[in-house]
């Protein structure tokens, strides 16, 4: 089992030195090498742009390129290497189809005063120090300190792999580690919840919590728009602009950290509570087309929800179930079932028009995701997930048009079966 593990690191001025150099040896790598593939497609020649085609040009060419290139890890070079590698396959399955998802771009060179800084070990001795539980062995850096006790952290891990960046104006380290044994809880979850996420509060919980929203990014707004009207004042790429980007830099960090540091509290006390956590599949670059709500919605991090839910649960045992976003979950009475047609976002208490029901409605939502199952035989197929029981004649249903399965020869199956056996939920 693989865990990511990320701890500040607190370099000399020397170590620092030499972290800066190793991150731009990583830029150089990648810039050389995208020129290359750039003059080899205009003059229409056959090239490969794999990891190991990449690193077999440089390690021909790098005599000429960067006569300085013993200064620095080989591991340097190829972190750069291995980037462009990525972007270029990247490129190549979205523009062929292959790659679902936004277009990706054929990459761009990187600018010093932009590009991240950052640099991957991968092969060699590096990682953790026996008898030194402070202290990371950095290939031709040497021994850099550390902020946390890497040994309680790994627990007898094996490092796999050490990504070293800076961010936050700080250097940190990325671990991956090989870990043989899941780490056990401190009690044994129990229990099942469903869990609805928002805005006005963050996570509602089908037993009655709630999680208030913080909003970090509202509460440093101030602070923000003084930092950045502050840089816009000083001159571009001279001293004074570079300290007011770190004192922007600062309060960003110290916003995401807050944000983090909020939802990881959240995730594990579910993790470590409840067997069984159902939440909803969030079409979150839908929602950020509202351009009132983007930026809260942004704050809240409902990405980062799940994506931590999905490890934690695996590591205490517990199980992580998706419901489809096409459910509607905060429709649907909780008590009764009836859907109603329309439910605006200020109306925040659900009121029943069928049995009288009267319930919060983030509440009743959070009560519906957890009470939802996988649709059974007797529901309707139809392509959009739509609910088209008829359970009383007097229950207004909106059903999805246009979306039904063809019933032509010539037309691909979307793998709904009979009975919805295809639209089950998902389960971690």
């Amino acid at each position: 089992m693989l865990k990511g593990i990320d701890v500040a690191l607190d370099p000399t001025p020397t170590q620092e030195r030499l972290m800066r150099q190793h991150a731009g040896a990583a830029r150089f790598a990648y810039n050389a090498a995208l020129a290359h593939i750039k003059a080899c497609l205009d003059r229409h020649e056959k090239t490969g742009w794999s990891y190991y085609g990449l690193r077999r040009w440089w390690n021909g060419n790098k005599d000429v390129l960067a006569p300085w290139w013993k200064e620095n890890s080989k591991e340097a070079y190829n972190t750069g290497l291995e980037a462009l590698s990525n972007g270029l396959t990247n490129w190549w399955k979205s523009k062929t189809g292959q790659r679902k998802g936004r277009r990706v771009g054929f990459p761009k060179f990187k600018k010093r005063t932009k590009a991240k800084r950052r640099f991957t070990y991968t092969t060699g001795v590096f990682g953790i120090i026996e008898g030194d539980p402070y202290g990371l062995k950095l290939p031709r850096i040497g021994r850099v300190h550390c902020m946390e006790n890497m040994l309680l952290r790994t627990k007898g891990g094996k490092v796999t792999r050490m990504t070293v960046s800076y961010h936050g104006n700080r250097w940190h380290a990325a671990l991956t580690v090989d870990v043989s044994e899941t780490v056990a809880p401190r009690r044994k979850p129990e229990g099942s919840v469903g869990v609805d996420l928002g805005i006005k509060t963050l996570a509602t919980m089908s037993d009655g919590t709630v999680e208030c929203n913080e909003r970090f990014l509202r509460k440093a707004q101030d602070m923000l728009r003084h930092e950045h009207r502050a840089l816009s004042r000083k001159q571009y790429g001279s001293n004074r602009y570079r300290k007011q980007q770190s004192r922007l830099g600062r309060v960003e960090n110290h916003v995401a950290n807050q944000r983090r540091d909020r939802l990881d509290k959240l995730t594990t006390r579910l993790a470590n509570t409840y067997a069984d956590i159902h939440i909803e599949d969030l079409n979150v670059q839908g929602m950020m087309g509202n351009h009132k709500l983007a930026k809260d919605i942004a704050d809240a991090a409902f990405g980062t929800i799940r994506t931590m839910l999905t490890y934690k649960t695996a590591q205490t045992g517990s199980r992580l179930h998706i419901i489809d976003h096409w459910y509607p979950s905060s429709k649907t009475c909780s008590n009764c079932g009836a859907v109603k047609a329309t439910l605006s976002l200020n109306e925040r208490t659900y009121h029943c028009e069928h049995c009288g029901y009267t319930i919060d409605r983030d509440l009743n939502a959070a009560i519906n995701i957890k009470n939802h199952v996988a649709p059974s035989a007797e529901e309707t197929v139809n392509a959009r997930g739509g609910n088209v029981r008829r359970d009383s004649p007097r229950v207004a249903v909106r059903n999805p048009v246009k979306r039904e399965p063809s019933s032509s020869d010539r037309c691909v199956g979307l793998g709904v079966s009979a009975g919805n056996g295809g639209m089950l939920t998902k389960t971690n």
